[in-house]
């Protein structure tokens, strides 16, 4: 059914419609709308056997959620940023325990300073704590994602983030086709979990494991990891037929036929990215565009066999390794080690900084022509940055950084 709704109140139909039977939920921005959502649909008796727990913190939202799962619940919850961060030492268990807890992350900025707007800092954070990661461009992926999650998660025993970008998806207003009970039901099966906790057959969830197999227990991890490399595009394409419309996968091409040039990214701004290589082509650069759809496990295979023609590449990435600068392009650069391939990196959108057409274009028209950096923070402001680390160098007491930029961001010229 066609509905011109919300991205989070889509996200939490399509989770109602999966028969969760474990909500936790504690608000934080840009995640509210989904839980609150939920919190009607469960108030108003249209999920089926679900409790709706309202709990004191992101780290108990998580706790409940590995508690519930251990005891054989299809379990889910929200968070965003901070939240996310207050959740990781819990993030860490339910992925160790093997635990298929599905969680939204509405993606937004980690302070300090104090930023509620979106880019990827918050889910690159916690990308080595054996969750698997899969990134929505629109809010119908993010809503056709979920159902997917809850089958890979229900398969592998393995938790899932489903990464949708905060405000500019979870608010937004767009047509989604909404799809019926029955065909999720025909798509996802019952929930029969691989371990649970019964008194009939008792087992310790949660043994310590010491030095003679930590290294084995580990490994499986990563080994069950990577069979979701292989069961991702299957299923994508089952929902694909089921469903009469393409949603996930491990990489989405784009325009890739011919492209000397390729474009990586994630997200939403995967649409802006591919305006403006559309202009561009119809100028006559061979340029393209390869969105990641599923982070974690990384895609090697699928992204070498993407970039395969590729000259160079150009990885905008809305989020910052301080002191080393891309994350994606790093994956990307492994990827195409036996390759001499350059890949410039660009830091864009950080705190939700616009990201537009004009200015993808220029620095993309500048990688086309070998002159990009390797590293190029887009649209920065170099000379306030100066000004600032100027004042550094001249007053030892110079105060705390992000204030001294806002003050020469709002400084009056002299006369």
């Amino acid at each position: 059914m066609l509905k011109q709704i919300e991205g989070s109140r889509a996200v939490a139909e399509a989770v109602a419609l999966c028969r969760p039977e474990v909500i936790c939920a504690y608000p934080i921005s840009p995640q509210t709308h989904i839980v609150e959502a939920l919190g009607e649909l469960v108030a108003a008796g249209d999920i089926g056997r679900c409790e709706f727990i309202n709990v004191e913190s992101e780290f108990a939202a998580m706790s409940v959620a590995i508690g519930a799962s251990a005891a054989g619940a299809r379990a889910y919850t929200a968070t965003a940023s901070q939240g996310l961060l207050f959740m990781a030492e819990a993030l860490f268990n339910a992925a160790g325990l093997g635990l298929p807890i599905v969680m939204t992350v509405a993606n937004r900025a980690i302070g300090a300073p104090i930023n509620i707007w979106n880019d990827h800092t918050d889910s690159m954070s916690q990308r080595d704590c054996g969750w698997i990661q899969l990134f929505a461009e629109t809010n119908q992926e993010a809503l056709d994602l979920h159902i997917q999650a809850f089958r890979l998660a229900e398969e592998l025993s393995l938790p899932v983030m489903v990464c949708m970008d905060g405000f500019i998806l979870t608010h937004a207003y767009e047509r989604v086709d909404m799809p019926s009970q029955a065909q999720v039901d025909a798509f996802l099966p019952k929930f029969e979990p691989r371990q649970v906790l019964d008194p009939a057959e008792p087992v310790s969830i949660g043994a310590m494991v010491g030095p003679e197999a930590f290294t084995e227990v580990r490994y499986l991890a990563h080994a069950k990891q990577m069979q979701a490399l292989s069961l991702i595009p299957a299923w994508a394409s089952e929902f694909h037929y089921a469903f009469g419309r393409a949603a996930g996968g491990l990489v989405r091409p784009y325009a890739l036929e011919d492209a000397q040039t390729v474009i990586v990214a994630l997200g939403s701004v995967l649409g802006t990215v591919k305006d403006a290589v559309d202009e561009m082509r119809a100028n006559g650069e061979k340029i393209g565009v390869l969105g990641i759809s599923c982070f974690r496990p990384w895609p090697f295979e699928a992204v070498a066999h993407a970039l395969g023609g590729a000259k160079r590449v150009v990885v905008l990435e809305k989020s910052l390794a301080v002191g080393v600068g891309g994350i994606v392009s790093t994956n990307v650069r492994t990827t195409l080690a036996p390759r001499p391939v350059p890949v410039y990196d660009v830091i864009a959108g950080l705190g939700g900084r616009p990201i537009t057409k004009a200015s993808l274009q220029k620095v993309f028209a500048d990688a086309v022509r070998d002159e990009l950096n390797l590293t190029t923070f887009l649209d920065l402001d170099a000379a306030l940055v100066e000004r600032v680390l100027e004042n550094e160098r001249q007053v030892r007491r110079s105060g705390p950084l992000p204030e001294n930029v806002l003050k020469e961001r709002h400084a009056v010229p002299a006369r």
